[in-house]
């Protein structure tokens, strides 16, 4: 293999010095029109490809991002990645994803890894099992700009984009209330994370301003995946026949997809026997053989504008500190049991 053409040997070519052929390339005004244009057909004459890494040492700057995904068999994180692409692309910057796999420790390396990488700002989604958060502010205070996405963190000085999920789960609840379901069951998220604590309030808003008796008893952790979602219905079912609820709201789809498979396992039809609802609108929700009503979240828009305002602090050291809560809206589909 030929040994990689440096800086040094292109101004050789043109009996110039280094300095002139870096700004040359780097597109600086301080060089000519025609020095410009030689250096660049030499470079490309000789093979000369710019050292990333000496470059990002100078400059202190990568063009890097690097995000923190909680996990990918849910369907909201793959599309928030799109739309976190999307913007990085067109804007310069390259991604370099980890995942957790909703570990705190893995979380805990990924962090550490590209903050190694001296990647130029991190966007992440918190791990369920999370519940410590110093590691959050050590990464703040080595000034890395920190976005939160879907699952935040508030209160530490770093910015978050999400969607409404306290106002989404009063609505889905209320949904239910509606028609005339009054016994309804919570499968709950882990109340370290953000959206397990705003979408059990939003549960609990609903019933008190319906004047329905709130009951320790409906309300069971599920967590965010099929498996505890099976379990934690399980555990429902387990309720005397008289006291078991009449609808149930998950905290999101892949646990209503565990609920309705302990359902089902039971003997017991949906919504006949009991009727279901999610949060997020996972692709999967619509092809079920009962269809899944639930609340679509905008997941390629919260990863868009997530990116969008980390970009914002990583060039601009004024940026403000924000909180974007972006709508939801809910999709009536078979298994709420309403037309």
């Amino acid at each position: 293999m030929s040994k990689r053409v440096t800086a040094k040997q292109v101004a050789e070519e043109l009996n110039i010095s280094i300095m002139t052929v870096s700004r040359a390339l780097s597109g600086s005004p301080n060089v000519d029109h025609r020095t410009k244009e030689k250096v660049i057909e030499t470079a490309r004459r000789l093979g000369y490809v710019p050292n990333q890494i000496a470059k990002s040492l100078a400059l202190q700057k990568t063009d890097t991002i690097g995000v923190v995904v909680p996990e990918i068999t849910h369907s909201f994180f793959p599309e928030a990645i799109r739309g976190i692409e999307k913007v990085t692309y067109s804007a310069g910057y390259h991604l370099i994803l980890t995942h957790s796999a909703e570990n705190a420790e893995r979380e805990m390396d990924a962090l550490k890894t590209l903050a190694a990488k001296r990647v130029d700002g991190i966007l992440i989604s918190t791990a369920e099992s999370v519940t410590d958060y110093d590691i959050y502010s050590d990464i703040m205070n080595l000034k890395i700009p920190t976005v939160f996405y879907d699952r935040c963190v508030m209160g530490i000085g770093a910015s978050c984009v999400c969607v409404n999920d306290k106002h989404g789960a009063k609505k889905i609840t209320e949904h239910l209330i509606e028609h005339k379901y009054k016994k309804i069951a919570h499968l709950c998220g882990p109340l370290s994370v953000s959206i397990g604590r705003l979408r059990l309030a939003g549960y609990k808003k609903a019933l008190q301003d319906h004047n329905l008796v709130f009951s320790e008893d409906y309300v069971v952790e599920s967590g965010f995946h099929e498996d505890g979602g099976f379990r934690a219905m399980d555990k429902l079912l387990d309720l005397p026949e008289k006291k078991r609820p009449r609808a149930v709201f998950a905290v999101n789809d892949p646990a209503a997809f565990g609920a309705m498979k302990a359902i089902f396992k039971r003997g017991l039809s949906i919504p006949q026997d009991i009727a279901i609802v999610g949060f997020s609108d996972d692709i999967r929700a619509e092809l079920l053989p009962v269809p899944l009503t639930t609340i679509r979240q905008p997941a390629f828009e919260v990863g868009k504008k997530a990116v969008e305002k980390l970009i914002g602090h990583i060039e601009n050291e004024e940026e403000k500190i924000d909180k974007i809560v972006i709508d939801t809206e809910i999709i009536i589909r078979k298994s709420c049991g309403c037309n």
